[in-house]
């Protein structure tokens, strides 16, 4: 795996928990430029759910003629504990994967594009917890408060985020960006700590996103630009533009 270059960088989804549970602060850090996914993290522990089952498992309802979906069209997905709804474009494909999840509850999906690159992971049941050590340069790209998944009266936000630029690099001195979920408060000042993106949900918390990777999100026509210009004409696309409406659709089920 590469790390953040003019070329971009690979990160795949299944090192999300590794790259949201390292860094400073109560965020997450970016992949190093050895291609590992991350530094160590300051503090920083994760839990997974139980086996999810096939009830967790997307449906889409024919059509009254019997034709697949137009490609435009959405659906609904509810986790396997029964816990959380979020709508997708119905040519995207949602993995429950059963047995694959340590004891302890929770649900686990990763969300692929009809190429099959995934795109964003929801995880429940994990706790989290680090120290601010550092602080870097940092762009909020789009921020939305989500009113549904409120807990104890504070509702968490979507946000699409970097850390670092040409000049001061971000964690593990690359650069980062990532859209999801959170209940940190928005930075102020010129500075902040590593990305972040988990939010409070019951029993403790929960991520639904990624960190943006070049080759997972395409941007057709950025190939030679640096990650963080390709991150920001990414939010651009069609495609972040259903990321976005995806990951803040999420809300309880029923």
């Amino acid at each position: 795996m590469r790390s953040p270059s003019a070329s971009g960088a690979a990160i795949p989804t299944a090192f999300l928990v590794a790259f949201l549970l390292a860094g400073c602060g109560p965020q997450a850090t970016p992949p190093t430029t050895t291609g590992s996914p991350g530094g160590a993290p300051t503090s920083a522990s994760a839990t997974a759910s139980a086996a999810p089952t096939s009830t967790g498992a997307p449906s889409v309802a024919p059509s009254p003629t019997g034709t697949a979906p137009a490609p435009d069209s959405w659906t609904s997905f509810t986790t396997s504990d029964g816990e959380l709804t979020f709508d997708h474009p119905a040519a995207w494909s949602v993995r429950d994967p059963a047995g694959e999840l340590p004891e302890g509850g929770g649900a686990f999906a990763e969300v692929t594009n009809a190429a099959g690159r995934p795109l964003a992971t929801l995880r429940t049941n994990m706790a989290t917890g680090s120290t601010c050590m550092e602080k870097y340069p940092y762009e909020v790209l789009e921020t939305q408060e989500l009113p549904a998944l409120a807990q104890d009266g504070a509702a968490p936000r979507y946000v699409y985020e970097t850390r670092g630029n040409d000049a001061a690099p971000g964690p593990a001195d690359t650069p980062a960006a990532a859209y999801g979920i959170t209940t940190m408060q928005p930075p102020a000042g010129d500075s902040t700590c590593a990305i972040f993106h988990f939010f409070t949900w019951p029993p403790t918390a929960a991520m639904f996103g990624a960190f943006f990777s070049p080759d997972n999100n395409v941007t057709p026509g950025a190939e030679s630009l640096p990650y963080l210009e390709q991150a920001k004409k990414y939010a651009e696309t069609e495609e972040y533009a259903d990321i976005k409406r995806m990951i803040t659709s999420l809300r309880p089920a029923g």
